[in-house]
């Protein structure tokens, strides 16, 4: 929806553009005068090998082959969203099946993103690029040519795979590729790009789906195969990292499951009923699968998660306010497209003109506002507050949106807040997290964050369902006021976890020679 700070305590991004994602699949990170050098999310590459950088201009080639596709990766994360309503009139289905349009690409993503990169690190970051970007290229394909729900569904696992193992190997490349000096810079401009596309993507998906929603995936098509040649061309042969373990396959397994049968649990609960065999035995085997799964984390010599970075001091409050912000932040993105198709009617154009002022708010006040106001009041009043600010706009949507009410004063006003609130919240509490752990536990803790994040998503998309279900048009106000609420609660609860939790103010630092 994002959120690495670099230097100056600043962030960028909203989704996951920021390099937190990237290092997330990494080895433990090192900083530097002030700048991120990641010699563990590069492998062991050729610049921390102490090896010559390459060339500016081949640098310079870098930067465009990888961030070329962590734009057309970011930018699919928006633009699904605004195509749902033609997807569900031409392949059928209601909400909780179209759900997993976006649940199959959270739920992969967050199993594979830590595996994907150890095993692009032992096996060469440069093969793992091009894999993951053919990967997400074909799937894109696969998406635009679904006869149903099903392929659909089917290729967008197939796209969170190539994710996976395209934008942690995207970063450790360009980090090999820029010079110690200029690498700080390097990552702001590839975070920046993520952001980008999550400003564009509610305007793009619209135009896209304007002509066909198949076009949203199809677009990525050219951009992929362009991508493709190109890195063949330009990116570095980086040197392996020394063989370790392999990650552990039954744990990426067993998460995957027990996300997968939560949310089908949750999903489903409307049509099968909170008592049915199928309901409960769906939950009840994801709390077995999800146990196991932390079970084994605690045992495995190498785990998907290392869960000890858990009791560091100050990390655990803010991943569980940032959990509970991602679960309201998938809901509240998926409710307002739902609604205004459902209720309003809308074109997926005006859609998408009507959601973008809310992720445009998120660069300038991640970038401008958050890294300045974090250091004199310290990571829990920014993030919230801004989680309340969040809370306050989705609140004011259902204190005044019905069937009529104009979009100036009804819906506005809430996209604003909402975006605020966003672009104060993800980047502290991503990059915050992260940095309270001691720089060897860096990579680990990113992994915990977003895989939290990732699997908020789903259940964000999951209680959404469960909550407005499949209204009839006289009831479709009522039922959306409902999803509000919770979204807005739910925020609330990350701002009083945030309040609570991550209280202290920064210390101030000591000066040299005291």
């Amino acid at each position: 929806m994002d959120d690495l700070v670099v230097t100056g305590g600043r962030a960028g991004g909203q989704d996951d553009p920021g390099g937190a994602t990237a290092l997330a699949a990494a080895e433990p990170a090192e900083r530097t005068s002030g700048s991120l050098v990641a010699p563990g999310a590069a492998g062991t590459s050729s610049v921390a090998a102490g090896a010559a950088p390459v060339a500016a201009g081949r640098a310079r080639a870098v930067f465009v082959v990888v961030c070329a596709a962590i734009f057309m990766s970011n930018l699919d994360l928006f633009v699904v969203n605004v195509a749902f309503p033609d997807i569900h009139r031409d392949l059928g289905g209601g909400l909780s099946a179209l759900s997993w349009v976006l649940n199959a690409y959270a739920i992969v993503f967050a199993a594979l993103l830590v595996p994907a990169g150890r095993l692009a690190a032992r096996y060469g970051h440069r093969a793992g690029f091009l894999l993951g970007t053919g990967l997400f290229t074909l799937a894109s394909a696969v998406c635009a040519a679904s006869p149903g729900l099903a392929t659909l569904i089917a290729g967008r696992a197939i796209q969170a795979a190539g994710a996976a193992v395209l934008i942690p190997t995207s970063l450790a490349l360009l980090l090999d590729a820029t010079p110690p000096a200029r690498r700080a810079g390097a990552v702001r401009g590839w975070a920046a790009v993520g952001g980008l596309a999550a400003a564009l993507g509610p305007v793009v998906g619209g135009l896209l789906v304007e002509a066909n929603w198949r076009w949203v995936f199809l677009i990525n098509v050219p951009v992929g195969v362009v991508t493709l040649v190109a890195g063949v061309r330009v990116l570095p042969r980086l040197r392996k990292a020394a063989a370790g373990r392999l990650p552990d396959f039954v744990g990426v397994l067993a998460l995957t499951a027990g996300i997968g049968l939560l949310a089908l649990g949750l999903v489903e609960s409307s049509s099968w009923g909170w008592g049915s065999a199928r309901v409960i035995g769906a939950l009840a085997a994801a709390v077995v699968l999800l146990a196991g799964f932390v079970v084994r984390s605690a045992r495995h010599p190498a785990p998907v998660v290392e869960l000890s970075v858990l009791r560091a001091p100050g990390f655990g409050p803010a991943v569980v306010a940032l959990l509970l912000f991602s679960v309201a932040f998938a809901a509240m993105l998926l409710s307002v497209v739902q609604y205004m198709d459902a209720a309003w009617g809308w074109s997926a154009l005006r859609i998408g003109l009507a959601i973008t002022p809310g992720p445009a708010m998120v660069p300038p006040v991640a970038l401008l506002l958050a890294g300045r106001v974090v250091g004199r009041f310290g990571l829990g009043r920014v993030a919230g507050t801004g989680s309340v600010l969040f809370a306050a706009g989705v609140a004011w949507w259902a204190l005044r949106i019905d069937l009529h009410s104009p979009y100036a004063s009804s819906l506005l006003p809430g996209m604003l807040l909402t975006g605020i609130g966003v672009g104060l919240v993800l980047p502290t509490l991503t990059a915050g997290a992260s940095t309270v752990l001691p720089p060897d536990r860096f990579a680990t803790g990113s992994a915990v964050v977003n895989m939290s994040r990732q699997i908020a998503s789903v259940l964000g998309v999951a209680i959404l369902v469960a909550v407005v279900g499949s209204p009839g048009r006289d009831e479709v106000v009522r039922s959306f006021h409902h999803g509000w609420w919770f979204v807005a609660a739910t925020a609330l609860a990350a701002g009083l976890a945030a309040f609570t939790g991550l209280s202290r103010r920064p210390a101030r630092p000591v000066a040299a020679g005291r």
